[in-house]
């Protein structure tokens, strides 16, 4: 199946609730690579790459993580970039 990649920002009650590490345990599950890290104004930003399938899971993973409120989310495709794994930015 063709892997796709797509720029991401979540909005809503997304930062403080543990959204960085339960999208890493997605994309562990799912095999995806990419990054996600929280925004300065509250949002969070990612990039993600894998399967359209898999990244679907993922949304739908984050959607349902206890405490989180996503009330938005803005996507687009973006090119494929060569990683091997999906990390947390900006400690």
């Amino acid at each position: 199946m063709e892997k796709i990649r797509k720029h991401i920002i979540f909005s809503g009650h997304v930062q403080g609730v543990g959204f960085r590490w339960h999208a890493q345990n997605a994309a562990s599950a799912y095999g995806l690579t990419g990054w996600v890290e929280n925004l300065f104004d509250g949002t969070v930003e990612m990039e993600v790459q894998g399967t359209a399938p898999a990244i679907e899971k993922m949304l739908l993973y984050l959607g349902r993580a206890r405490f989180v409120r996503i009330e938005s989310i803005e996507q687009k495709n973006i090119p494929l970039q060569e990683e091997s794994s999906f990390r947390v930015r900006g400690y």
